[in-house]
């Protein structure tokens, strides 16, 4: 940890030494919002162009990486990466070219503590030194708790015999209200995921039921006669999304005998041709499982047991 916080105030300190350079190189960065609650992916999209006028070989030298962030408080504490023995692959960038890669913060970075976050990325490009991009600020909040229960894991499913503690949230954003699903590990303090399952009306209460193997079905209401249907597994695999349109009266979801749920009273939208539920302004995409697992504030490692962050900051 002494050697990671050494390294990350050394790349902080060598970024501000740079000071107002020629921009051989354009590093940007962009978030789709600025607003998010806790343990939620925080995508975060980052553009590197090469204004060198040559080529241009991006690589790691000894321990020094070429990509990286740089990421503080809102009143300048720095803030180091949960582990700094990430690598970065080499990249060539012709004259002119530009990449862009999405990189998810939330398990890279210790930011689920409420409040502001200032963010940069930072490209070492030698021999020019080192490019950081303008800074962007976000913030971290929580939302409020509309549902929760803790239930067992299945003794056949992955983490049999464990407990979960699965929570529903509403946030407040500026043109809507969205929808949350949070799945905690108790024992191992972790948070398996925190999905953003979509809008919900101010006046709409989501229907929450549990099968037999305590999967979460979740009926919302997305807009007037217009409903999204989630199941998620107890580890946070997002296993079925599919979108309704009421009849007359409110849809009712029933769970049958073999776990499958039944909306009654709508009529279930068509697939696209990706077999993905068209879902409606207001619905955001099926969140992804290569989101992983974050760890709650005070965790515990367990001995010997290998880091399960992502081996790269830069991945397609």
């Amino acid at each position: 940890m002494i050697r990671a916080s050494r390294a990350f105030f050394a790349l902080l300190l060598l970024a501000a030494s740079a000071g107002p350079a020629v921009a051989r190189l354009q590093v940007d960065i962009e978030f789709k919002r600025t607003l998010y609650i806790a343990y939620e992916p925080l995508i975060v999209n980052v553009s590197i162009t090469n204004r060198t006028g040559n080529a241009l070989n991006l690589a790691d030298s000894g321990n020094t990486r070429w990509f990286g962030f740089l990421i503080e408080t809102l009143d300048g504490r720095p803030v180091a990466p949960r582990c700094s023995s990430h690598t970065n692959p080499p990249i060539l960038l012709e004259p002119g070219q530009k990449i862009t890669r999405a990189v998810n913060l939330a398990p890279l970075y210790p930011l689920a503590e409420y409040g502001g976050y200032r963010v940069r990325a930072s490209v070492n490009a030698q021999p020019f030194g080192t490019f950081t991009s303008p800074p962007l600020n976000i913030e971290i909040t929580e939302g409020r708790t509309i549902w929760s229960k803790s239930v067992g894991v299945p003794a056949e499913e992955p983490g049999g015999g464990g407990t979960r503690d699965i929570t529903l949230l509403t946030h407040r954003f500026p043109s809507s209200s969205q929808l949350y699903l949070r799945i905690v590990d108790p024992e191992k303090r972790s948070v398996l995921c925190t999905h953003r399952l979509g809008r919900i009306v101010s006046y709409g209460v989501p229907d929450v039921q549990l099968d037999t193997r305590n999967r979460i079905h979740i009926l919302q209401n997305l807009a007037p006669k217009t409903f999204l249907y989630s199941l998620v597994g107890l580890n946070g695999e997002v296993l079925e999304r599919k979108t309704y349109t009421q009849r007359d009266k409110r849809p009712a979801m029933v769970i049958g005998p073999n776990d499958t749920a039944s909306v009654i009273g709508a009529v279930e939208t068509e697939l696209d041709e990706k077999m993905q539920p068209a879902a409606p302004e207001g619905a955001p995409p099926v969140p992804s499982i290569r989101d992983r697992p974050v760890e709650m504030p005070s965790a515990k490692k367990s001995e010997g047991k290998p880091d399960e962050r992502p081996k790269n900051l830069l991945s397609d």
